[in-house]
């Protein structure tokens, strides 16, 4: 399936909820978001009557995100439908791993292979910060959950903003004795400034700054410098970049979608809560595919594909500010 720039998609996200059991800062405002209607959430089995036709022409994997997935109602259920669908190869899950101990098990049954947690701290204090609500706790052991349960990939997803003063070191640790890949994300400008700061410019930590950065810290904590490590990247194929520290099982990643766009090698679509097909995250263009699987007309959601695979730009040029949040669209 390609686009109209010979760009081959084959990767759908899937936003299954804009709610969140969590507030972080640069996600979602404080008091939650309002209220869209039940009525104009796609159904589970919207979801998978999506899939099955964009399966059919090309997509063959698929990520279940947010909000926070597993605060949805049959996100197994549906994880199992999906993995079963033919045609798709892998179902991954994006999750912020607090409610992932009492289900990490029955998702992996489902078919789910890949796992991603997304934690921004390891300081306990500054977790709640970020947040608003949580516990490092409850995310250290949505992490154990998913390492333990044998997952085929297990990655920490870290979003580097500049005036948080994050930890780099700690979390490079965490891939010295375990099969864990760490990735460091630039802050995105997304959203429209409800979250606490909105999106500053000053707050992003450019890749190469950022790979020095913690090269540097980890030689000084004696763990060693960072290496290229082309040859043992985790499966899946993502925009990261990914470098290890000596000897160690795992991987650091870095994802610079604003210093160095990846846009050139974007594979996917994004589907979000209130069934709309997103080509770019960075842009507000959206293409109505819930009153076309309503309708029960299947090549009516093949046609609101392929209108979006058209649509897709071929790059967002460096656009700041969107009319969702990040919670909305999936990440």
């Amino acid at each position: 399936m390609k686009d109209s720039f010979g760009r081959n998609i084959d990767y759908l996200r899937i936003s299954l909820t804009d709610r969140c059991n969590l507030r972080c800062v640069y996600c979602m405002p404080e008091e939650g978001v309002p209220s869209v209607g039940h009525d104009n959430i796609l159904r589970m089995e919207e979801y998978a009557r999506i899939v099955a036709v964009a399966a059919k022409m090309g997509i063959r994997h698929v990520r279940l995100t947010g909000g926070e997935p597993l605060v949805r109602k049959g996100c197994v259920d549906l994880a199992r439908t999906i993995a079963q669908t033919p045609g798709i190869q892998t179902v991954a899950l994006t999750t912020n791993g607090v409610l992932l101990p009492a289900m990490a098990q029955d998702l992996k049954n489902a078919g789910v292979t890949r796992i991603n947690l997304s934690l921004d701290t390891l300081d306990a204090e500054q977790y709640h910060q970020i947040t608003r609500r949580g516990h490092l706790q409850d995310a250290l052991a949505g992490l154990q959950a998913a390492l333990s349960t044998g997952f085929e990939t297990v990655k920490v997803n870290v979003v580097a903003i500049r005036s948080l003063h994050q930890d780099w070191v700690s979390f490079a640790r965490l891939t010295i004795d375990q099969p864990l890949h760490v990735r460091f994300i630039e802050y995105m400008p997304v959203g429209n400034g409800l979250t606490v700061a909105g999106w500053g410019s000053d707050d992003v930590i450019p890749t190469a700054q950022l790979i020095t950065t913690i090269s540097d810290a980890c030689q000084e904590a004696g763990l060693g410098a960072l290496q290229p490590a082309d040859d043992h990247r985790p499966p899946g194929d993502g925009p990261a970049k990914y470098w290890q520290l000596p000897g160690a099982q795992g991987t650091i990643g870095f994802i610079s979608s604003v210093s160095d766009h990846f846009c050139a090698s974007c594979n996917r679509l994004r589907l979000t809560a209130d069934g709309r097909i997103k080509p770019c995250l960075f842009s507000d263009t959206e293409y109505d595919v819930r009153t076309a699987v309503r309708s029960g007309d299947e090549q009516a959601v093949e046609d609101v594909l392929a209108q979006a695979l058209s649509g897709k730009p071929k790059n967002h040029a460096h656009r700041v500010g969107t009319a969702r949040l990040m919670n909305q669209v999936g990440g």
